[in-house]
C-alpha cells in the first residue's frame, strides 16, 4: 500500500472515505459505502487483542427470543384479535402454522446441539401460507403483528418489482438477504425470519403471453428453491457495492465467518386478491355430472366461493404446480361489511380514529368520534369495496376542509356526529363564526399546548372563553413572557384546588373566564368553598356568566360548573362548537 506525501499509511476510515467519495462520483449519491472497524484492531497494522472469552450480547438475545418459542395458537389469536377484525379462520390457520414451524424449528436446533447425525435425519416439511382475499381485509396487518410478538425479523415485499435471476428487476434472493438486515447482521436469527410476498397474484403467468415471462413464471421457479430450502449468498454478486464492500472487509480480517444464509426454516407468507379466480372456482363446482344419472352441484354462496379453491383451480389461474404445492396451507379472508367496518374504528387497538385524534391534537384540537357518525362512515366504507382502506377515504374526504380552517382558530373542540357527517359544509360554516374572535394563532397554540401539558400531568382539563384568551394575551405581553410561560405561572398550583373539587364532586373540567385568568387563586377557592356545601354541583363566580351567546363549548363538558347568577345548568353551555 504506498505512503502519501507525509510518509505514513492511510488509517481504515482515510481508506472508507476514499471508497465512499469514488462510489458516489462514479455511481451518483444513491450508492453509498460503509466500514466499521474490527472490534481489537486499533490500527491496520495491528492484530486484534485477545481479551479472552467474550459473551456475543447478540448471540444471547437471540437464544432468549425465538428459540425459546412457547406460544399456543390461542394465544397468538389473542393477540390477533387486538388488531384485527373479523377472520376469524385466517386467524386460527395462521396461529397454528406459526407454532408449528417454529416448534418444530427448536427442537431442530436443539437436537443438533446433542445429536447431529440425527437432526439430519428428521424430516421437516415447511408450512408456507397463502392468504387469498380481497384488499383492505387485514392480510398484511395479520402477518406484520405475528412477527412482532414473536420477535423475528419480518420482511415485506410486493411480487410485482421482482424479475427472474440475472434479468432487470429485483431479486427475490434480496429478500432473504433483507432478513440479515433487519436481524443487525445475525445470519442465524434471520434464518427464521419471516418473508412475506404480497399481490403475488400478480406474477400467474398469462396464457397469451408469447416469449419468456421473466416477471411471472420465471419469478415462480426461483422463488421454488427458497421456499423449501437452500443457500443464498450473503453478498448479491450483481452488486458492485456488495462485492466491493466485502473485499474491504476481508482485507482488513474482518471477512464473515459465513457467506450464505440457508432458508430451510425462513417462513414464506404470500398473499393476493386473485381476481378472477372466483370465475374459475364457480364454473369447477357448478358443473354437473355429465349423462341422465348425473345432478347438478349444489349452490355455492358467490361470496365464499374462493374458500372451494383447489390446487387445479390456482394451477388453471396461472401458477406452476410445483409453485403452488410449495404453499400447502391456505386461507382465505372474508369481506369487511359496514358493521365490521364500524367495529374496527371503534374497538381495533389500530383504529383509523386514533390517528385522526392525534392529528387535530398536534393542532390543539380535541375531537370526539360519536357512533352515530362512525356508522354512516362505516356504511359510506363499505360502499367503497376496499376494505378497512375505504375507511381513510372516506375519512380523508370528510375532514380535509376542518382540517384546513381549524388550526390556529380558537377552536379546541371538535365533535364528529351524525349531524356534522350528514352536512360538513354547515358545521363548518357554524365552526368558523364562533371562532372568528381569535385570530393569534400563536397565542391560541401556546395555550393549547399549555392545556395539553396540564391535562397529562394532573388529569384535570381547562377550556378558556374568548375572554380569557384575550385576558392571557393582554397579561403575557405586559409581562414581556409568551403564553406558554405566562399560563404555566399564573396557574402553578391551580390544580391543588382543582384536585380537591374532584373529590368533592367529580369535576374534572373547568371552564376559565377573565377573572380566572387575573386571579386564579381567589377564582378557585370561591369553587373549593361551593363544593363543600354542594357535593352533587359547583358554581362559578358570578362573572362566569359573560360567555357570548353562541358561543359553543364542545358537548363532553357535561362537568362544567353552572353560573351562579344565571342560574344555568351545564347541560345550556354545550351548544355548538367549542372554546381553547
Amino acid at each position: 500500500m504506498s505512503k502519501d506525501d507525509d510518509g505514513h499509511l492511510p488509517t481504515p476510515e482515510e481508506i472508507t472515505r476514499k471508497l465512499s467519495d469514488f462510489m458516489k462520483a462514479n455511481f451518483g449519491d444513491s450508492v453509498s459505502f460503509t466500514s466499521s472497524v474490527m472490534p481489537g484492531f486499533n490500527s491496520m497494522n495491528e492484530k486484534p487483542e485477545d481479551d479472552g472469552e467474550r459473551v456475543d450480547p447478540i448471540a444471547e438475545k437471540r437464544d432468549q427470543s425465538i428459540f425459546d418459542f412457547d406460544f399456543h395458537p390461542r394465544d397468538i389469536k389473542s393477540h390477533l384479535d387486538r388488531y384485527v377484525i373479523q377472520q376469524e379462520e385466517a386467524k386460527k390457520v395462521l396461529s397454528i402454522a406459526v407454532c408449528d414451524h417454529y416448534n418444530h424449528a427448536k427442537f431442530l436446533r436443539r437436537l443438533t446441539k446433542t445429536d447431529p447425525e440425527q437432526a439430519k435425519q428428521i424430516e421437516f416439511a415447511k408450512q408456507n401460507v397463502m392468504i387469498v382475499g380481497p384488499t383492505g381485509v387485514g392480510k398484511t396487518y395479520l402477518v406484520k403483528h405475528i412477527a412482532d410478538l414473536i420477535g423475528v425479523p419480518f420482511v415485506k415485499a410486493d411480487a410485482t418489482k421482482f424479475s427472474e435471476t440475472g434479468y432487470v428487476g429485483a431479486d427475490v434472493d434480496d429478500l432473504v438477504r433483507e432478513l440479515v438486515r433487519k436481524a443487525d447482521g445475525d445470519v442465524e436469527l434471520a434464518e427464521y425470519g419471516i418473508i412475506y410476498i404480497d399481490e403475488i397474484d400478480k406474477i400467474a403467468t398469462q396464457g397469451s403471453m408469447i416469449g419468456r415471462d421473466v416477471s411471472g413464471r420465471g419469478v415462480q421457479t426461483t422463488m421454488l428453491k427458497l421456499m423449501e430450502e437452500t443457500e443464498v449468498n450473503l453478498r448479491n454478486p450483481n452488486d458492485i457495492q456488495s462485492q466491493m464492500q466485502a473485499m474491504f472487509e476481508m482485507s482488513k480480517g474482518k471477512g464473515s465467518k459465513r457467506n450464505t444464509i440457508n432458508t430451510r426454516h425462513i417462513l414464506f407468507i404470500v398473499s393476493g386478491a386473485f381476481g378472477g379466480l372466483e370465475k374459475i372456482v364457480n364454473k369447477r363446482t357448478r358443473q354437473g355430472a355429465i349423462g341422465f344419472a348425473g345432478e347438478a352441484r349444489e349452490a355455492v354462496d358467490e361470496d365464499k366461493i374462493l374458500k372451494y379453491a383447489e390446487t387445479h383451480d390456482f394451477i388453471e389461474y396461472g401458477f406452476e404446480a410445483e409453485f403452488v404445492g410449495r404453499l400447502p396451507v391456505r386461507v382465505v379472508c372474508e369481506h369487511l361489511e359496514a358493521d365490521d367496518l364500524f367495529d374496527i374504528m371503534k374497538s381495533s387497538e389500530g383504529s383509523l380514529i386514533r390517528q385522526y385524534e392525534r392529528e387535530f391534537e398536534a393542532f390543539g384540537i380535541k375531537v370526539d368520534f360519536r357512533d352515530d357518525a362512525l356508522k354512516v362512515i362505516a356504511e359510506r366504507a363499505a360502499k367503497e369495496k376496499t376494505g378497512a382502506r375505504g375507511l381513510l377515504t372516506v375519512c380523508e374526504r370528510l375532514l380535509r376542509d376542518f382540517k384546513f380552517e381549524l388550526p390556529g382558530t380558537a377552536i379546541s373542540e371538535l365533535v364528529i356526529d351524525g349531524e356534522l357527517v350528514a352536512n360538513p359544509a354547515a358545521a363548518l360554516d357554524k365552526l368558523r363564526q364562533s371562532a372568528g374572535a381569535i385570530g393569534d394563532t400563536k397565542l391560541v397554540g401556546e395555550i393549547n399546548s399549555f392545556r395539553r401539558q396540564f391535562e397529562e400531568q394532573h388529569g384535570i382539563r381547562l377550556v378558556f372563553e374568548p375572554e380569557a384568551l384575550a385576558a392571557v394575551g393582554e397579561f403575557s405581553e405586559a409581562q414581556n413572557m409568551n403564553a406558554l410561560q405566562f399560563c404555566h405561572q399564573q396557574f402553578r398550583d391551580f390544580q391543588f384546588g382543582a384536585k380537591l373539587i374532584q373529590k368533592n364532586t367529580g369535576q374534572d373540567s373547568f371552564l376559565l373566564n377573565r377573572a380566572a385568568v387575573e386571579n386564579p387563586d381567589r377564582w378557585l377557592s370561591n369553587l373549593v368553598v361551593a363544593s363543600y356545601g354542594d357535593r352533587t354541583s359547583v358554581s362559578t363566580p358570578s362573572n362566569a356568566d359573560a360567555t357570548p351567546e353562541g358561543s359553543p363549548l364542545a358537548s363532553d363538558e357535561a362537568d362544567l360548573p353552572p353560573s351562579r347568577d344565571s342560574g344555568t345548568d351545564p347541560d345550556s353551555a354545550r351548544d355548538g362548537g367549542g372554546f381553547v
